[in-house]
C-alpha cells in the first residue's frame, strides 16, 4: 500500500461498496449516501497517491470505470427500492448515466488521438527547437491530464441530484444534478475537439526529426553520454550528469525512455530522447567522437553500431560486483576504470577484455567528499553509521542492521570520552524484510531518546543565538528554493510543450547549486554540534554527512567504497560471519577498515584511531587503498577524465581520416 493511509482507504474503498448495496436494499438515502462519499474519497486519494491497489483492480476488471458504473447501478437499484421506479427521477437517472457514458467514447477517442498526435518521435531538454519549428501548446486546464478520472467524476453532479430528490420526494433537484453533469460532460469533449486539427497538431515526425538533426549540425556535440534503462535505473545516469558539465568537448546525452528523462535531474547539458531504434541509427551524429556507456543493456548496439565513433564502458559504480567484469565490456573500444583496482578485477576474471584497452579516469563524482584533516580542537568526533538495506533476497548478511545495528549503535552512545552519532538508513530499509524496518525503528529509537537525554543533561550546552540564527537562516534558503524550484518553467503541460520549452534558465541553475550548498552548511549549524542525529530523506546528500563525520560504521556496499575517498577511519561489520581473514579477501574496500563482528566488540579500535591520529595502525593502509581503488589524487579525477575523452576523440578521428584516404585512394585507382 505505501503508507498505513493508503492502506486504511483502500479498506474504506472496498468496504464502502458493499455498503452502498446494503443502503440501496434497506433502503436508506441518507446511508447511501456516506457510504458512497466514503469510496468517491477513498477512490480520489488512492489515486492521487498512485497506489498500487488501484492498478491490480484493473487487473480482476474493477477498474475505474466499473467502479463508476457500480454506483451508478446501485443508485437505480436505491430508486427502485424506493418506489420511485414510476417516478420522472427514475427515467431521468436512468438516460443520464446511459448518455454519460455515451459520452465516454467520443471523449476516450479525442484524448487518445490527441496524446497520439501530440507525442513527438524524440523528446528533449536543452535542445532549441522552438525556434526552428512550431510545437503549439498542450489543451489547457489539465484536460488530458488523469482525464478519464476527470470525466468520470462529473457525474457526481448527478448523484447529488438524484439523492436529493429521493430524499426530498421531489424530481427538480435530479434534474439539476443531471443536467449539470451532462452538459459538463458535453463541454470536455466539445473541449478537446480544437486540438485534433489545424495549427493545434505538432509536425509530423519526419519533420520534428529534419529539425533536430538540423540542431544537431549546428551544435556538434562531440562526447556523447548514452543510456537505456528502467525508471529504478535513471540514478546511473544521473551520477553522471555533473560530470558531463564539465567536459571540455561539448556534450550530449542520449536517452532510449521517456520514463528516463521524466526522472532526469537537472542539467545544463543538451539532452535528446529517442525512443526509436531506427530514428535512432538515422540521427545525424557524424561529428560525435566519443560515446560514453553507463550500464550494458541490449539497446547500446544501435549506438554501438556506428564506427565514427570510439566507444567506452563507463559503467554507474566501482566495485567487486560481477556487474563490474561483464564479458559483455568485450564489445566497446575501451573500458574506463577507477583505479588500478578495477583493472585487476578485469584480469582476474579473464572476460576478454584486454589490459591496453582499459583506461584509470579515478571517479569524479568523488570530488564533492573532503579529505580528513583530524578532528578540529574542541570538537566532538562525530561516527556516522551508514548500513545498506537487506536486499532483494532477504539475505540477512546483506545489512549489520538487523544483527548488529542495536549493538553498534549502543556501544557509540555510551563511548567515552563522548562521540557523536549520525545514522542515514538506506532509504529501501525495511520495503523487502519486516524486520529490517523493525531493527531500524528500534535504532532511530536508541538515537532519540539519547539526544533528548544529552540536550537535557548539564554537560552539554547549546549556543542558542548561533543555533536560532542558522535555523532563521535555513528558513530563508528554503523559501527561496521553493520559490526558485517552483517558478522553474514548472511542470509542462505535456512532453511536447517540455520539449518545446525545456531550455535550462542558467543562472536559475546556478542560484539553486549554491543556495542548496549554502543550506547545507546551515543544515549543520542548526543544531548542536553535539547533538545525535537520525538523517533520512534526499538532503543532506550522504556525501554531505561523510564531510561531517571523522569516521564511518557501514556495510560492503558503494558507500564504503565512496567514504574511502575520505581518508578518514571506517569500520565494516561481517554480518555473515565470513571471519576477518576471508572477508577481506573476498572484498577489496574493507582490506583498511576496522573488521566489526556483529557483538561490535571491536568498535573501541575504530574510536580509538579518531582520536589518536597519529597512532591509527590502518592509516597508512588507507592511504595506499584509497589510490589502489581511485587512482592518484593528482591530477584531478575530472583531470584525467578529460584526457581519456581527448586521447579517443584523437584516435577516433585518426580512423576516421584514414578510411577517407582509403577511400579515396580506392576511387582514384577505379578512375585510372
Amino acid at each position: 500500500m505505501g503508507s498505513a493511509a493508503e492502506l486504511a482507504a483502500a479498506v474504506l474503498m472496498l468496504a464502502g461498496f458493499p455498503a452502498i448495496m446494503v443502503a440501496a436494499l434497506i433502503p436508506s438515502v441518507p446511508a447511501f449516501a456516506a457510504a458512497t462519499a466514503v469510496t468517491y474519497l477513498a477512490d480520489h486519494y488512492l489515486h492521487r497517491q498512485g497506489s498500487y491497489l488501484i492498478n491490480r483492480l484493473s487487473k480482476v476488471r474493477a477498474g475505474l470505470s466499473i467502479r463508476f458504473l457500480i454506483r451508478q447501478l446501485l443508485l437505480i437499484l436505491l430508486l427502485a427500492r424506493l418506489d420511485l421506479s414510476n417516478n420522472l427521477i427514475f427515467y431521468g437517472a436512468t438516460a443520464c448515466f446511459i448518455a454519460f457514458y455515451g459520452l465516454q467514447a467520443p471523449h476516450g477517442a479525442l484524448v487518445t488521438l490527441i496524446r497520439n498526435r501530440r507525442r513527438l518521435p524524440v523528446a528533449t531538454r536543452n535542445v532549441d527547437l522552438a525556434s526552428r519549428i512550431r510545437i503549439p501548446d498542450a489543451p489547457r486546464f489539465g484536460l488530458l491530464n488523469r482525464s478519464a478520472e476527470k470525466m468520470l467524476h462529473l457525474d457526481l453532479a448527478a448523484v447529488v441530484g438524484i439523492l436529493v430528490a429521493a430524499q426530498l420526494d421531489t424530481a427538480t433537484p435530479g434534474f439539476i444534478g443531471i443536467g449539470v453533469t451532462i452538459g459538463l460532460g458535453s463541454l470536455y469533449v466539445v473541449a478537446l475537439m480544437p486540438y485534433v486539427r489545424g495549427k493545434k497538431v505538432p509536425p509530423n515526425a519526419d519533420k520534428v526529426l529534419a529539425k533536430v538533426d538540423e540542431w544537431l549540425r549546428d551544435y556538434k556535440p562531440e562526447t556523447v553520454l548514452y543510456f537505456s534503462g528502467s525508471k529504478d535505473s535513471a540514478y546511473q545516469v544521473n551520477m553522471w550528469l555533473e560530470t558531463m558539465e564539465q567536459l571540455d568537448s561539448k556534450p550530449l546525452i542520449l536517452l532510449r525512455e521517456r520514463v528516463i528523462l521524466q526522472n532526469l535531474a537537472p542539467t545544463t547539458v543538451p539532452v535528446i530522447c529517442v525512443p526509436g531504434g531506427v530514428h535512432l541509427m538515422n540521427m545525424d551524429l557524424s561529428s560525435v567522437r566519443v560515446a560514453l556507456y553507463a550500464a550494458n543493456v541490449g539497446k547500446n548496439i544501435h549506438l554501438l553500431r556506428v564506427p565514427t565513433m570510439k566507444h567506452v564502458f563507463i559503467g554507474h559504480g566501482d566495485s567487486d560486483k560481477l556487474a563490474s567484469v561483464n564479458p559483455f565490456s568485450k564489445a566497446y573500444d575501451e573500458v574506463w576504470v577507477a583505479g588500478r583496482a578495477g583493472r585487476d578485477r578485469y584480469a582476474i576474471a579473464d572476460v576478454g577484455v584486454r589490459d591496453e584497452d582499459i583506461v584509470e579516469v579515478g571517479r569524479p563524482q568523488l570530488a564533492p567528499i573532503q579529505d580528513w584533516q583530524g578532528v578540529p580542537e574542541g570538537r566532538m568526533p562525530t561516527v556516522l553509521y551508514a548500513p545498506t538495506w537487506e536486499g532483494w533476497d532477504g539475505d540477512p548478511g546483506n545489512t549489520s542492521l538487523m544483527l548488529a545495528g542495536e549493538n553498534i549503535v549502543k556501544k557509540l552512545l555510551k563511548a567515552d570520552p563522548p562521540v557523536r552519532v549520525l545514522y542515514k538508513p538506506h532509504p529501501f530499509t525495511g520495503t523487502v524484510l519486516a524486520k529490517a524496518g523493525a531493527a531500524h525503528d528500534k535504532v532511530t529509537a536508541l538515537i532519540e531518546k539519547a539526544a533528548a537525554e544529552r540536550a537535557a543533561g548539564p554537560r552539554f550546552q547549546a549556543d542558542a543565538a548561533a543555533v536560532a540564527a542558522a535555523k532563521a537562516e535555513l528558513a530563508r534558503i528554503e523559501a527561496r528554493l521553493t520559490v526558485l524550484v517552483g517558478s522553474g518553467g514548472g511542470e509542462k503541460g505535456d512532453e511536447a510543450e517540455a520539449t518545446r520549452d525545456g531550455v535550462v534558465d542558467v543562472a536559475r541553475y546556478e542560484e539553486i547549486a549554491r543556495l542548496r550548498g549554502e543550506w547545507n552548511d546551515a543544515y549543520w549549524r542548526s543544531f548542536p554540534v553535539w547533538e545525535h542525529r537520525v538523517i533520512t530523506g534526499s538532503e543532506p546528500r550522504l556525501y554531505d554527512c561523510f564531510n561531517v563525520s571523522d569516521a564511518m560504521v557501514s556495510d560492503i556496499s558503494s558507500v564504503v567504497s565512496d567514504f574511502i575517498a575520505s581518508g578518514k577511519p571506517y569500520a565494516v561489520t561481517d554480518s555473515a560471519g565470513l571471519g576477518v581473514e576471508e572477508f577481506k579477501r573476498q572484498n577489496t574496500a574493507v582490506r583498511a577498515a576496522t573488521i566489526l563482528s556483529n557483538k561490535a566488540s571491536e568498535l573501541g579500535g575504530l574510536l580509538d584511531a579518531v582520536r589518536d591520529p597519529a597512532g591509527d595502525p590502518l592509516a597508512e593502509d588507507r592511504v595506499e587503498l584509497r589510490q589502489y581503488l581511485l587512482g592518484p589524487d593528482e591530477p584531478t579525477s575530472i583531470e584525467q577524465f578529460n584526457t581519456a575523452v581527448a586521447n579517443l576523440a584523437i584516435k577516433a578521428e585518426a580512423r576516421n581520416v584514414g578510411q577517407e584516404s582509403r577511400a579515396a585512394a580506392s576511387a582514384a585507382e577505379t578512375v585510372v
